[in-house]
């Protein structure tokens, strides 16, 4: 397990440290949960990678931390501080230790759109809405992105993709984001000027996810994405198994 202090201003420089447990990872961080050693708190460590002869990891790292800078919402993971490493090139971006996400919660085989995860879903669509007021697009909503403390909070994170947005970007965006189960159909078309839409879209598909109970959309490919898309609306199995409990 990581040890760290951080300074009032947020930085620390981390000694060697021992990883007790990864709990996640992406293209270029993995996350460990750790333990502040003076205070004994449970923290969550993205463990950013970059290279400096690789200029995309460097741009991704930054642009990370200026989101999270930015943001201040009670429903979107708040960046605690920036711990750096002696000996690799990397950072350890701090967070608080979150107990569970919104995909585990769906998978509940004895839940369907109850009460509280219709609260979950207009509390993540605030924090979202927070984003979008302030220029950034999130560009990886899924289930596993949306994190739950124990005491219900939930919270949007992973902003690794996300990006700032103006109605008539000067530069084209990458088509090369969002989960594909998620992925809005602009961008399975190759759009690259684009907006709060393709979030939205990934809302929509959650909140059918929440229903049903599994992915509406789960194409291992482009075009079987495009298909359901197009033409199915998801599979007509799916569909013939929903109840309605609402209207009971």
């Amino acid at each position: 397990m990581f040890s760290y202090n951080l300074t009032p201003k947020g930085f620390v420089s981390l000694p060697i440290a021992v990883c007790c447990l990864q709990i996640g990872h992406g293209t270029y961080s993995n996350v460990y949960k750790a333990r502040d050693r003076d205070t004994g708190k449970i923290v969550a460590l993205k463990k950013v990678r970059f290279d400096t002869s690789e200029p995309e990891s460097i741009k991704f790292m930054a642009r990370e931390i200026t989101v999270l800078q930015k943001l201040d919402h009670l429903n979107i993971i708040k960046l605690e501080g920036i711990a750096t490493s002696r000996m690799q090139y990397s950072l350890y971006l701090v967070f608080d230790y979150m107990l569970s996400d919104l995909t585990r919660i769906i998978a509940r085989p004895d839940q369907r759109l109850t009460e509280p995860q219709v609260s979950l879903s207009l509390v993540f669509r605030r924090g979202l809405s927070h984003c979008h007021e302030r220029g950034i697009l999130h560009r990886d909503i899924k289930g596993s992105n949306l994190l739950i403390d124990r005491d219900g909070t939930l919270k949007i994170a992973d902003f690794g993709l996300a990006n700032f947005f103006v109605p008539k970007p000067k530069r084209p965006l990458t088509t090369r984001v969002v989960t594909l189960w998620y992925r809005a159909p602009e961008l399975l078309l190759g759009a690259t000027d684009y907006g709060v839409g393709i979030d939205l879209w990934s809302v929509g598909c959650l909140l059918a996810e929440m229903f049903v109970g599994r992915p509406i959309m789960p194409g291992r490919t482009e075009v079987r994405k495009l298909n359901f898309v197009g033409f199915d609306s998801g599979p007509e199995r799916t569909w013939a198994q929903i109840s309605y409990p609402l209207n009971k």
